[in-house]
């Protein structure tokens, strides 16, 4: 993420800050902030890698050390927000986003830049203003200028929950869309988990039997895969807001030849690409894999060639500009220039 640093550095004109991070024999994160921070606005850029929970501690801790040290403000640059897969209440589980968007706040971040959360409504967990900056327009630059003959391409959605982001990336390449309709859910069975006890008694199985009581959720059936649109003799382009776990990507990919795609690429805004997931794809049926630098993935291109890479830190450094000098932010959401 050091690159990403000197890149903002740069097109801002500015230096970065001395700090030191560092552990402790015992692991502890220890921070030193080396420059006078005192009624200075502050910009922290820091993101979610495979060691995310070493990440926010450094975070956590560096915003409270400038915090205590009397800074005017303190803008957390996240562009990857580490735990925003889990915004929802699953089983006996909690919404952990939700805690960590109370823990950067109760630590002095007062504002937070963070790009393609993987739900929008995460930014209503924060008591502090959160600009979701979008990599879209620079995904879509890539696919006209990068994919050859892209005109003769289909937009393809990996389930039907990505069938928005599909849409809106059909519509403004004046393409067609496909969805894949079947794919294995990644839940675990509702019947291990102790829902259904302590079991029925026999007066209130008695009572359910007779048509009263509450009644029971028919057994889930999943459907045989199958893709929702034309494909064949196309260019088949799956989008997505991250690619970590890679099988589905792979399997897609594999049904989508078998329909007749002669050609198939995966765009994606956040790339952790975590544990084998560099060798599945290199001796995947899919050509390309383009994902933005939001995440550091230098390790994994060396293990597969068809990963490539877009820069974003225009984008950033333009809305650490914007915020300091007080001008509106809602340009960057409708008009946001991809040169450097």
């Amino acid at each position: 993420m050091i690159s990403v640093r000197r890149r903002k550095s740069c097109r801002l004109g500015v230096k970065l800050g001395g700090c030191s991070v560092y552990h402790k024999t015992n692991r502890e994160t220890m921070v030193e902030i080396g420059d006078s921070v005192r009624g200075k606005d502050i910009y922290i850029v820091q993101t979610g890698t495979k060691d995310c929970n070493n990440d926010i501690m450094e975070l956590l801790i560096m915003a409270y050390a400038c915090k205590t040290s009397s800074a005017k403000s303190i803008v957390a640059v996240i562009p990857y927000l580490p735990y925003s897969k889990q915004c929802k209440m699953r089983k006996r589980g909690c919404i952990v986003s939700k805690l960590f968007a109370k823990m950067m706040c109760s630590a002095g971040i007062s504002r937070v830049i963070t790009m393609d959360l993987h739900q929008k409504e995460i930014q209503g967990f924060f008591d502090c203003p959160v600009d979701n900056l979008r990599a879209s327009p620079f995904l879509l630059q890539y696919i006209q200028e990068s994919i050859p003959d892209y005109r003769n391409g289909v937009i393809v959605a990996r389930n039907p929950g990505s069938a928005k982001k599909a849409t809106s990336y059909a519509e403004r390449l004046r393409l067609g869309i496909a969805v894949i309709h079947g794919e294995q859910k990644e839940a675990d069975s509702d019947m291990v988990d102790g829902r259904y006890s302590p079991p029925p008694l026999p007066s209130l199985s008695r009572t359910m039997e007779m048509g009263g009581g509450v009644p029971q959720h028919p057994a889930k059936e999943k459907p045989p895969i199958n893709i929702v649109g034309d494909v064949s003799g196309r260019i088949a382009i799956m989008v997505d807001d991250m690619i970590d776990d890679v099988q589905s990507f792979v399997a897609a990919a594999e049904v989508l030849k078998e329909r007749g795609a002669y050609k198939i690429y995966v765009l994606a805004t956040h790339g952790l690409l975590s544990s084998d997931a560099p060798s599945l794809l290199e001796a995947s049926l899919i050509d390309e894999i383009v994902v933005t630098n939001t995440i550091p993935h230098e390790s994994q291109k060396l293990q597969c060639h068809k990963i490539k890479t877009v820069d974003i830190s225009v984008l950033l450094s333009e809305g650490i500009r914007r915020i300091h000098n007080k001008e509106s932010m809602s340009y960057l959401f409708k008009n946001v220039t991809l040169e450097d």
